[in-house]
């Protein structure tokens, strides 16, 4: 709570995570926008679902929007992903296929699924889509390390360890 005090958005964050699994919107709402007011990139997106879900506050399109937009902006490619969608929704095929594009350069993998999608069908270029997946793949390559790699097989290990 010192870090809540001292406008630590990271903590802020987490206290609003906290009080959101323990099923108290209210208080999360208001650490979220205390969190989103100070830059956080995923309080706007867990806002935008508050917002969708109308836990708490009223449920709003454009609020919603709006800080799933703060959130993509922030880079935040799951929120950037959704807006994909939203516009494609709404038929707006060049807006989505752009944020298809950006949510893939982040390494997002259903972006880049979804923009494979579209290139099946004629919504993208061939050059644009092997650009894309050049960078998504970049970006995934970009979050290899040997710690993760090692943790990634010690985990692997105790799930077989513990289904044996």
């Amino acid at each position: 709570m010192k870090r809540v005090a001292a406008n630590d958005r990271v903590a802020i964050h987490q206290e609003g995570v906290k009080h959101h699994q323990s099923g108290d919107f209210a208080s999360a709402f208001e650490y979220y926008t205390k969190a989103a007011e100070l830059g956080d990139a995923e309080a706007h997106y867990l806002l935008s679902l508050l917002y969708g879900k109308g836990q708490v506050v009223e449920k709003g399109e454009k609020k919603g929007l709006y800080h799933l937009e703060e959130a993509a902006i922030a880079g935040h490619p799951e929120a950037r992903n959704i807006l994909a969608c939203y516009e494609e929704r709404k038929g707006r095929i060049d807006r989505a296929v752009k944020h298809y594009i950006i949510a893939a350069n982040l390494g997002y993998d259903l972006s880049i699924q979804s923009l494979k999608g579209c290139y099946k069908g004629g919504k993208v270029g061939k050059e644009d889509f092997a650009a894309a997946l050049r960078r998504h793949q970049a970006a995934v390559d970009a979050t290899k390390s040997p710690q993760r790699e090692a943790a990634s097989i010690a985990q692997a290990a105790g799930k077989f360890r513990s289904s044996g």
